[in-house]
């Protein structure tokens, strides 16, 4: 095998769709709870550990999925389940990984380090298990993809706040009619594994209903932010018509003619809003 292609193995083996993703909530966190002054050293430490340790936290769930990842087409040519990467070599990646997570993150609070673990315990122990056993995998791997924007504010304020347990619900809210919206338009390779998401065990038609009241409560929950003072109306007024088209176009799922195509959209549009949740928060300090 080339270096190159070693290298990507590896590469894929963190996941860094999910790493870009929680890190950009992170720094969204970082940047609204720095309204009173902004600390390099301390966003950086932050930055490079919970990119870290989610990265590991992938690795380790690479492992335990990759039996199930096997029994799944668009899994099936993982590095773990393909044998292009050893367990043991995985798990000395992994715990490197990890370590060196921990280590930038001790520049900046014991209390980011106890949330970025909660976030791991989550993912890998309690979502590994729950996703295999019930339908509510979703809601509890949720929890564990909420908490890096909790972890990014904490290390800016020093404190789990109003501020933090907001963040941490709106992300909640939000992740649900994603990943909901995904087990729809993968429901084959999710049936082909034995996972029991919400489309094969309740049928798309509750799944649809449950993309609506998740997103509807996504929409109530980024309001709260400004109830309490942490954002404008400028902030508001964006996610009002972000929550609202997401919500319109969930509700069009009762009429599609073709669900896989319709989940799609939702999906898409569930990251469009996440970015421009991100950058509302990001920038608010210099927002009406």
């Amino acid at each position: 095998m080339s270096r190159q292609n070693t290298f990507l193995n590896y590469y894929y083996l963190v996941k860094p769709g999910i790493v870009r993703g929680n890190a950009i909530t992170a720094i969204a966190g970082f940047l609204l709870a720095s309204k009173n002054g902004f600390h390099l050293g301390t966003f950086v430490a932050m930055l490079i550990g919970i990119s870290l340790i989610i990265a590991s936290a992938c690795v380790l769930n690479n492992y335990i999925d990759r039996k199930v990842d096997a029994k799944m087409e668009r899994t099936k040519k993982r590095a773990l389940v393909n044998g292009s990467i050893s367990v043991q070599n995985a798990m000395i990646f992994a715990s490197v990984l990890g370590v060196l997570g921990l280590l930038s993150l001790s520049f900046t609070s014991l209390l980011t380090i106890t949330l970025a673990l909660i976030g791991v315990f989550f993912y890998v122990v309690l979502y590994g298990i729950a996703k295999r056993k019930t339908v509510h995998g979703t809601l509890v791997g949720s929890i564990s993809g909420a908490i890096p924007i909790s972890v990014g504010y904490c290390a800016a304020s020093g404190a789990f706040d109003v501020g933090a347990i907001l963040l941490f619900i709106v992300l909640v809210f939000w992740q649900m009619p994603h990943f909901y919206a995904i087990a729809i338009y993968r429901k084959k390779d999710y049936k082909a594994a034995g996972l029991p998401v919400l489309p094969i065990v309740k049928g798309n038609q509750n799944t649809k209903v449950q993309i609506v009241v998740y997103i509807i409560g996504f929409i109530f929950a980024t309001y709260t932010l400004m109830i309490f003072g942490y954002t404008g109306y400028t902030y508001l007024l964006i996610m009002a018509l972000l929550g609202v088209w997401w919500l319109r176009m969930a509700v069009q799922g009762f009429s599609t003619r073709d669900d896989d195509k319709w989940a799609k959209k939702v999906f898409g549009f569930s990251l469009i809003t996440l970015l421009a949740f991100s950058a509302m928060i990001s920038v608010e300090v210099f927002l009406p």
